[in-house]
């Protein structure tokens, strides 16, 4: 088992997360789903705790926690008073040893995810666009698949679904301990050996490449749903960060995002929103840091009076217009300053570091290269933004989703999400 330390004395105060290298991306057909699922049933006991008793001691020892389930892994976190590292070790070796995965706690949560899917993508016209959208932009690689599963194989799981996936990846062998806070490094590592040390390695199943092939013209699809107004969604395929030293392509991606709606002051709010008022709204977007693909994506509502084609096309020109004349080096001098302070304000929070450098190892990244990846966005060129916009930002690559709203018969009052597992 990896374990990662970074000393952060600011406060007494520590950050534990356990990361499994099993995300969504390592399920099979008829099975999406499980990963989140697990996740869930994690919180149910074992031989030592009882169901929804992990919850409750966290919460008696001061502490918060949580799970997380992305399409590359999932991680369990705990936040408390140093002085309690020791006991969130603990519950977290037991689980990863002797989870105890009985039929009726599973009959009950897989009720729970099942809502969960409607209350977040059925019953939520973007997300079901999104999901619509990531389907038919891949057509190979798992990433098509939603995180939380697709509800014919929800409502056909069954409990050993959860527990063939429990053996296959909950080893030590496939997970990373990322602790950040009030420690020291010499006292984790005594600590984690002490708690997971015992517990076995296992063989783990090949994982097998599921390469996307090339992309030869735009695909577009239309989804009618209920929905108020309108929405659109460009994604374009493009490169995920492979060398965090080498690599510069990746870097100005992220830039280029940031050109066009990285604050108030960047081109799609200054010039789609307020300037030709074609958008009520408009973003970009574009994150690198994962074990499969990455796709660059722009979004937008149309505003009152305007068509889904005038708004695709008035995104279109911003990206013909960097093609044609780059950007300023008054503009990426002020997007390279914002860029900087998010990068330290998300350093100021020990979970934001646990979270990121986590997310860099699963990656298959050097842990250790937050700076590295900060200076190397800063040295980003125009030229290279341009290039990036002219190499990859092309209709071979790209995919048009719409959101075509249908009249919405009854409005009902939108509940509150539910949490990240269930307690």
């Amino acid at each position: 088992m990896k374990v990662l330390v970074k000393e952060d004395h600011r406060a007494p105060v520590v950050v534990s997360m356990v990361w499994y290298c099993a995300g969504s991306m390592d399920e099979m057909n008829g099975s999406t789903g499980v990963a989140h699922v697990l996740e869930h049933m994690m919180f149910k006991g074992t031989k030592e705790v009882g169901p929804g008793e992990f919850s409750r001691i966290i919460a008696r020892a001061g502490g918060r926690e949580n799970a997380f389930t992305t399409k590359d892994s999932t991680a369990y976190h705990e936040q408390l008073h140093k002085s309690q590292l020791p006991l969130a070790l603990r519950l977290e070796a037991d689980r990863m040893a002797n989870l105890l995965l009985s039929e009726g706690e599973f009959a009950r949560e897989i009720k729970v995810v099942m809502e969960e899917r409607r209350l977040r993508t059925d019953d939520q016209p973007r997300a079901s666009l999104y999901e619509a959208f990531m389907a038919t932009s891949f057509q190979v690689d798992p990433y098509r698949t939603p995180v939380v599963g697709w509800m014919t194989d929800l409502e056909s799981m069954q409990v050993e679904d959860a527990r063939e996936w429990y053996r296959r990846w909950y080893a030590p062998n496939n997970a990373t301990l990322v602790v950040v806070g009030d420690v020291t490094a010499a006292e984790v590592f005594a600590e984690a050996e002490r708690r997971f040390g015992p517990i076995a390695a296992r063989p783990l199943p090949p994982r097998k490449p599921q390469t996307e092939p090339p992309q030869h013209g735009i695909k577009r699809l239309n989804v009618k749903l209920p929905a108020d107004q309108p929405y659109l969604v460009l994604g374009w395929h493009a490169p995920s960060l492979r060398d965090v030293e080498r690599d510069w392509e990746p870097y100005a991606l992220e830039m280029l995002a940031a050109v066009l709606a990285g604050s108030d002051a960047a081109r799609l709010e200054r010039e789609l929103v307020r300037t030709a008022r074609v958008a009520t709204a408009a973003g970009a977007s574009y994150d690198g840091v994962n074990r499969g693909p990455a796709m660059f994506i722009m979004d937008a509502t149309p505003a009152t009076g305007k068509t889904v084609q005038e708004l695709e096309q008035a995104l279109r020109q911003q990206i013909q217009r960097i093609v044609d004349q780059s950007v300023s080096e008054e503009e990426l001098r002020r997007v390279k300053a914002q860029v900087r302070a998010g990068l330290v304000f998300d350093l100021d929070s020990m979970f934001s570091q646990a979270r990121q450098i986590g997310a860099l190892d699963n990656a298959g990244l050097p842990f250790d290269s937050l700076d590295l990846l900060a200076r190397k966005l800063t040295e980003v060129t125009a030229e290279q933004v341009q290039a990036v916009a002219r190499k990859y930002l092309v209709d071979d690559n790209l995919t048009v989703a719409v959101l075509d709203p249908q009249p919405v018969a009854v409005r009902k009052p939108t509940p509150p999400p539910p949490a990240e597992h269930a307690h």
